[in-house]
């Protein structure tokens, strides 16, 4: 500019102009949400992700004042409803629940988006682990007689998984890799279909969610023999740890919920902060430990540090057991 004196003029007569855009944004942003959420779950009903998204949206749709509607899009082990979600607009009127799974099958399936920096995180909702059950005909009541079983019948026992690719498939991939056994893998179409697959005896054994599982360990249709996190469960203390026979094995389940890239940052902040409000309540908070689950909450950034590592995990066992890659 030739007369650098008249830029703060120029920025003065501006201002007036810019007013009303500026005050349009704040506007809509103070509207928000004006019509019914989709929360998506990417497993069938009756798993893990699909009843946390239906306790927590009622609530959360009596705190911001619109219907938070569940959407189930199995398949592909959770990958199919990640994949709608990531490529939905980012206009906060799309989210997804998600299982530790998401991770999973974002190491197994080649993806069209970055399943960790290509999509915007919200909230961390809990952790817990996966639960090692077994059909009560198998004659087996502990990790220690399923490995000496699956030894010496290599081939026979099958496993039960959410779906190819999620983590209860790599889960036993890692199982087969660090007992010396070989089960065989056969999917199902979520938690629910799982559990009844076990139930029905289509397969022998799974490492499938406390949440769903628990009813059935009651009920005597399923027997708990261990436990997938490095420590026992308070919830189910008489089941040990699956590292107490296998040294080493680790493996928390968590959930989380994430929304598209660059969802504008305040709607971000208000879905952080009910939905954070909604775990922090008495009710919820006994309900999520009754069924196995610890709360967890806090900032968007807590979970971007739970999902990176767990990505690189399971792509190096998928690299390790000579998983082929999917499409």
């Amino acid at each position: 500019m030739k007369n650098p004196k008249l830029l703060p003029l120029l920025l003065v007569c501006a201002l007036p102009g810019l007013a009303p855009f500026a005050a349009q944004a704040q506007n809509q942003a103070q509207k928000y949400p004006t019509k019914p959420i989709r929360l998506i779950s990417p497993f069938a009903p009756g798993g893990g992700t699909d009843i946390l998204s239906r306790v927590i949206g009622p609530r959360l749709s009596a705190a911001i004042g619109q219907p938070v509607v569940v959407d189930n899009r199995p398949g592909a082990g959770g990958a199919l409803g990640a994949e709608i979600t990531a490529k939905a607009e980012p206009d906060g009127y799309t989210f997804i629940t998600v299982s530790s799974s998401y991770a999973a099958s974002s190491a197994y399936h080649k993806l069209s988006y970055d399943p960790v920096n290509g999509i915007t995180p919200v909230i961390l909702l809990g952790t817990t682990g996966m639960v090692l059950v077994v059909n009560p005909t198998l004659p087996v009541k502990s990790v220690k007689e399923l490995i000496a079983y699956a030894r010496g019948n290599p081939g026979k026992i099958s496993y039960g998984t959410v779906g190819v690719g999620s983590v209860t498939h790599l889960l036993h991939e890692l199982l087969n890799l660090e007992a010396k056994i070989n089960t065989v893998h056969i999917p199902f179409k979520g938690a629910g279909p799982a559990i009844v697959g076990i139930i029905g005896n289509e397969a022998h054994i799974g490492s499938l969610s406390a949440v769903p599982v628990i009813p059935h360990l009651k009920g005597g249709r399923l027997r708990a023999i261990g436990i997938t996190t490095a420590k026992r469960s308070p919830t189910l203390p008489d089941v040990p740890s699956i590292g107490e026979t296998v040294p080493g094995f680790d493996v928390p389940h968590w959930y989380a919920i994430w929304g598209p890239k660059s969802i504008p940052k305040d709607i971000v902040a208000l879905w952080n902060r009910e939905v954070s409000k909604v775990l922090l309540t008495d009710e919820m908070s006994k309900q999520m430990r009754a069924e196995g689950m610890e709360p967890a909450g806090g900032p968007p950034e807590q979970f971007f540090d739970v999902l990176k590592p767990t990505v690189e995990r399971w792509r190096r066992v998928v690299k390790e057991a000579k998983i082929e890659f999917a499409g």
